[in-house]
């Protein structure tokens, strides 16, 4: 059975298992952060549906491969909230994937 596609309106924080489809319209450029025990490369997209926008955050591998206008799939991503804001990210057991 395919999981059920969601808006990104109806995201609620710390929601997990998130299947969505969206198109990018920002990304920010990359940096590098390091802390004790982790050190990495982070950027920051933004994605819309036609219901809403989120931040979608996009650690290590998925770094640089996505730019404005590119659609994207997210298959069991998970909601955080970040200073107030709703972030989506494919975490470490969901998939992103740059749809042509």
């Amino acid at each position: 059975m395919s999981p059920t596609r969601m808006n990104i309106s109806e995201l609620q924080p710390k929601q997990g298992k998130v299947d969505i489809e969206a198109a990018v319209t920002d990304v920010s450029p990359a940096r590098t952060i390091a802390k004790p025990g982790f050190s990495g490369q982070v950027q920051e997209a933004v994605i819309t549906d036609g219901t809403g926008s989120i931040s979608l955050s996009l650690w290590n591998e998925h770094v640089n491969m996505l730019k404005a206008g590119d659609r994207v799939k997210i298959v069991n991503g998970y909601v955080n909230e970040f200073q107030g804001k709703l972030q989506l990210s494919p975490g470490k057991f969901g998939t992103l994937t740059k749809l042509e």
